[in-house]
């Protein structure tokens, strides 16, 4: 199908609409289809081979709408998305297989129960990532980038007077007529909590994007400008949900809860997922994740011009080698996109704004009835400097099940933390550096047959290894005692680069990780002293690892320690010249 064929948002903005009305129609327990992106990408596709045969002029919206009832259970994106100005007209769902209904009823809703996490699947790059996110990131993408304005009636609005919804017929399938640019929308107050003295805003120029100049920090320690605008595709992906799960209370802030990571049954058919984290909040990684993805890509939509790309190409593009051939521009460096797209004072005032919008459509909200506007911004500020620090700031790490670890063999000796050495190695072999999650957690389950098989070793040596492909691989983690730097094992963390940098340097995701993501990290939770020092293994063990590449490079790199000299690494005999190198390390030293 070329893209010229397609109604350049009619078809593409009722796909969405099909399928997030699938999404709100689940059956459970015909699912067969694995729960894959793949899988979602398969089903999107199946939903654009019928779509363009549906006449321009009914909407699939019309389809969506008589069939969910209700509407979707967020007050926000109900009214960001869906709108009161859609035609109802009727329009019969397309003729989708039982394996596709049953995949929507599986991934319909995001939510945490019983440590299992719903509404996830695993994508190609090891991720785990949350659908009904990333699905409204796309919705609200395809309606423009659109900025709605905080601005309030001048009158008094009676207590009973129900919501004002702006006419989104023109940012629906009339958005086809106009720029991919920003519309407007007035948000009018409602609650009467809220007057009009408290906010006292007008309406904000069209061209405000996120991370604007004129948008300002807020902070519970200086008198914050109060948000005037919001960006939908960040509210209705990431905004919302942040200022929601921060107002349960002070305990939230703690970043312990945010990002939880989990493990599948199963990687190759993946059914069942089960948080790491007895006390992990909805902000799991996979929730996040699919928020960025959602908020990543609503963006790119946004500001694509006619004709947009078919969303299935879309999305496996970006879960594949890249958008339009861009490889920094998938789902692997989300974490980096993301810290791009918005800042934390950026995000600061999408979720106070987000937070008020949602207090005056639901006065009576339990959470946030009779919260002052002070109160909001300082749920606001801590929410967004908890998501940019302990996640956008830190690399994406993999956890053992995500890459098929072996057990440990035998009891683990827990570290005293902090530590105070960070230790810096290359695995020499396997050379290459792997550049996708494939390669990559093959290459962790070989050197760890290698260190348990023919070297003894209860695990794997390193406490992380880092690979090409955007991702962190966690080895023994922050809190056992590894077999990376003999005779300093219990005093640092060993971290390993995956490839040969005798003569090369690792990719700049790679290095970055080690550099500044981990460490920084490692400090802020307290695992790693603020004043650490950062080693290379040849010097405290005779070898050439790390590498005289990177060594080098390690050498320019803050918290370096100049003052422990390299040791000499021993001379090999004629003999042992002659024999191949070993498996996976330049020498055996490690433990």
């Amino acid at each position: 199908m070329s893209f010229g064929n397609w109604k350049p948002t009619v078809v593409v903005q009722g796909i969405l609409w099909i399928l997030y009305g699938l999404l709100l129609q689940p059956e459970p327990g015909t699912a067969t289809l694995p729960l894959l992106m793949d899988s979602v990408i398969q089903a999107l596709a199946e939903l654009e081979q019928k779509a363009p045969a549906t006449e321009a002029g009914r909407s699939a919206a019309a389809w969506l709408l008589s069939a969910q009832g209700s509407g979707t259970h967020s007050p926000l994106r109900h009214f960001l998305l869906e709108g009161k100005g859609l035609n109802t007209t009727d329009l019969d769902p397309p003729s989708l297989s039982p394996e596709l209904r049953g995949l929507m009823g599986e991934v319909a809703r995001h939510s945490v129960q019983d440590g299992k996490e719903y509404g996830v699947v695993l994508a190609p790059d090891g991720s785990t990532v949350a659908v009904e996110p990333l699905l409204a990131g796309l919705w609200a993408g395809l309606q423009g980038h659109r900025i709605i304005n905080l601005s309030l009636e001048n009158s008094a609005t009676p207590p009973d007077a129900g919501v004002t919804f702006p006419d989104l017929a023109d940012t629906s399938p009339g958005l086809s007529d106009a720029s991919p640019d920003v519309t407007s929308a007035d948000v009018r107050a409602v609650s009467p909590n809220v007057s009009t003295k408290d906010l006292d805003v007008g309406a904000t120029s069209p061209e405000v994007r996120p991370g604007s100049p004129d948008v300002q920090a807020s902070s519970p320690d200086t008198k914050a400008k109060l948000p005037t605008a919001m960006d939908s595709v960040l509210v209705v992906t990431l905004a919302g949900d942040l200022g929601l799960n921060f107002l349960q209370g002070p305990q939230t802030w703690n970043h312990s809860g945010v990002g939880t990571e989990g493990c599948w049954d199963q990687l190759s058919v993946p059914r069942t997922f089960t948080l790491l984290g007895p006390e992990a909040s909805s902000l799991t990684t996979a929730f996040l994740n699919g928020a960025l993805d959602g908020a990543l890509l609503g963006d790119y939509l946004s500001r694509t011009p006619e004709p947009r790309p078919p969303l299935s190409h879309l999305l496996s593009q970006y879960y594949g080698a890249g958008v339009a051939g861009d490889p920094g521009f998938r789902s692997n460096f989300r974490r980096h996109n993301g810290a791009a797209l918005t800042s934390a004072p950026t995000l600061t005032q999408q979720v106070w704004g987000a937070l008020i919008l949602l207090q005056r459509l639901e006065p009576a909200h339990p959470r946030l009835q009779g919260m002052s506007q002070e109160e909001l911004a300082q749920v606001a500020t801590h929410a967004s400097k908890e998501f940019t620090e302990a996640f956008l700031g830190c690399p994406a790490i993999h956890p053992r099940c995500r890459w098929g670890a072996a057990p440990y063999q035998g009891r683990p000796t827990p570290l005293k933390l902090p530590l105070g050495f960070l230790y810096v190695h290359h695995t020499y072999l396997p050379a290459p550096p792997c550049t996708s999650f494939k390669r990559c957690a093959a290459d962790m389950r070989s050197m760890q047959r290698f260190h348990q098989q023919t070297q003894g070793w209860a695990d794997i040596g390193y406490s992380f290894v880092v690979g090409s492909d955007g991702y962190v691989y966690e080895g023994r983690g922050w809190h056992w005692v590894g077999a990376h730097t003999l005779g300093h094992n219990s005093r640092g963390f060993g971290v390993a680069l995956i490839g040969n940098y005798t003569a090369e340097l690792p990719s700049e995701a790679a290095l970055r990780a080690v550099r500044d993501q981990l460490p920084r990290c490692a400090v802020r939770a307290g695992l790693l002293r603020p004043d650490y020092a950062l080693l290379g293994h040849r010097q405290l063990v005779r070898t050439e690892c790390p590498g005289d590449g990177l060594f080098n490079l390690l050498s320019t790199w803050p918290h370096f320690d100049k003052n422990v000299k390299p040791r000499t690494a021993r001379k090999a005999s004629s003999r042992s010249k002659r024999r191949p190198p070993p498996m996976i390390l330049l020498s055996t030293d490690l433990q």
